[in-house]
């Protein structure tokens, strides 16, 4: 099986099969060489946390500038240079710096409070559909730009927009987000348009800036100098594509599974534990499932000696299911420590929102399980076509408020 199916397939992922997958490669070919498939290059596969780890850390001998998704292999990277999760160190440390000091702790809960409101109107068709089918995964698609619109400074009438835009960079073999045109049109549009958009909004922010985390970058001087009109913009576009992966997926996964299961109500009869149990849906849910590095020189991974310039995948929904790290990986855990996963990546190019993304699924998840009973399925959920993102385009359920309403 292991050499038959194709791994980067998204049919794949659509149907549901991917952790079967995930299990046998990781038990009988860890680092696992697929072939080429028309015009995309062959690479290599690995899904032990170990190795994904090491693969992930080790910037000394992989680069992420030649591309960090499977979608981008074969086609270059307009991203490459300018966006963080493309960059290499030093110069990715340096773009790094503005970046994460206006995203520490005190500048994300500057915006709290419209973070804390926006994720209340997310929740709001969850209360008024009590009794009756809903579908979770429509609730929670504009979760995204909840945590970092207020933060951008985004109109919020331009976040169903951003969201197709996003989309379109994260889904597009998704045949509801793909263009007519095909796979590459759809990536460069979304790029595109989010570029272009993001840039009219830093050039705004430079005539007339305000407390947003965007003016913050548009007027900000790094080593003596501002910062250019192109690296605050790719950093707007990374912090939106990462928001627009993570924080959709992880309540969507996570509800789908416990709601399948039977196990909602031992979470939510466990308030003390919602630490760790957010912790333990990034890991369970795994939004990005993985990042593409190429081999700067030649490399042994595991029991494989890659080659100078091959593409390694490094699977973290794999990693994050691997029971040398973790004990009952395919069960939910809201209590799980230690909890090491690599939901957020590792090393140098760590996720730089993922204060913001725990914190915003702190306030969705602490208000979910505080209003709500119980979730039940209503039907098979449906998800979407894509190698990367671990998103759902459909999840009927049915839930039940506490206090006795429906």
């Amino acid at each position: 099986m292991t050499t038959l199916v194709d791994i980067a397939d998204p049919g794949l992922y659509a149907s549901g099969d991917a952790h079967r997958v995930f299990h046998a490669l990781r038990d009988a070919d860890p680092v696992h060489w697929q072939a080429p498939s028309g015009d995309r290059p062959g690479f290599w596969s690995v899904t032990r946390y170990a190795d994904v780890n090491r693969v992930l850390s080790d910037h000394e001998a992989f680069t992420s500038e030649r591309g960090t998704l499977l979608n981008l292999l074969g086609r270059p990277d307009p991203a490459a240079g300018r966006q963080l999760a493309a960059t290499d160190p030093p110069r990715h440390d340096r773009m790094r710096a503005p970046v994460q000091q206006a995203l520490n702790a005190r500048a994300v809960d500057l915006h709290l409070s419209a973070v804390d409101a926006a994720v209340d109107a997310v929740l709001e068709p969850v209360r008024r559909s009590a009794g009756s089918v809903i579908d979770l995964a429509g609730v929670f698609r504009l979760l995204s730009l909840a945590a970092v619109g207020p933060l951008l400074g985004v109109p919020e009438s331009d976040w169903p927009r951003l969201a197709e835009l996003a989309a379109m960079c994260a889904a597009e073999d998704d045949p509801d987000v793909q263009l007519p045109d095909g796979v590459a049109a759809t990536l460069q549009r979304g790029h595109r348009e989010l570029f272009a958009y993001f840039a009219d909004l830093v050039r705004d922010r430079l005539r007339r800036p305000g407390a947003d985390l965007l003016s913050v970058l548009a007027t900000m001087r790094f080593e003596g100098a501002p910062l250019p009109v192109g690296s605050v913009v790719a950093n707007a576009y990374s912090l939106l594509l990462g928001a627009a992966v993570t924080l959709p997926c992880v309540p969507a996964a996570t509800l789908s599974h416990l709601a399948e299961v039977g196990a909602y109500r031992e979470w939510a009869e466990r308030p003390r534990s919602l630490d760790t149990g957010v912790e333990e849906a990034l890991r369970f849910a795994t939004p990005g499932r993985h990042f593409v590095r190429h081999a700067r020189h030649p490399v042994r991974v595991g029991n494989r000696d890659v080659e100078a310039g091959q593409p390694v995948v490094a699977w973290l929904a794999a990693a994050n299911r691997d029971p040398a790290v973790f004990e009952a990986p395919d069960r939910f855990r809201p209590g799980r420590r230690p909890n090491r996963h690599l939901a957020f990546g590792s090393g140098r190019h760590y996720c730089v929102g993922s204060h913001i993304a725990r914190r915003t699924l702190r306030l969705l998840f602490g208000r979910f399980l505080a209003e709500v009973a119980d979730v039940e399925p209503a039907g098979p959920p449906s998800r979407v076509r894509s190698a990367f993102l671990a998103g759902f385009k459909h999840l009927p359920v049915v839930v039940r408020l506490r206090g006795g309403a429906a």
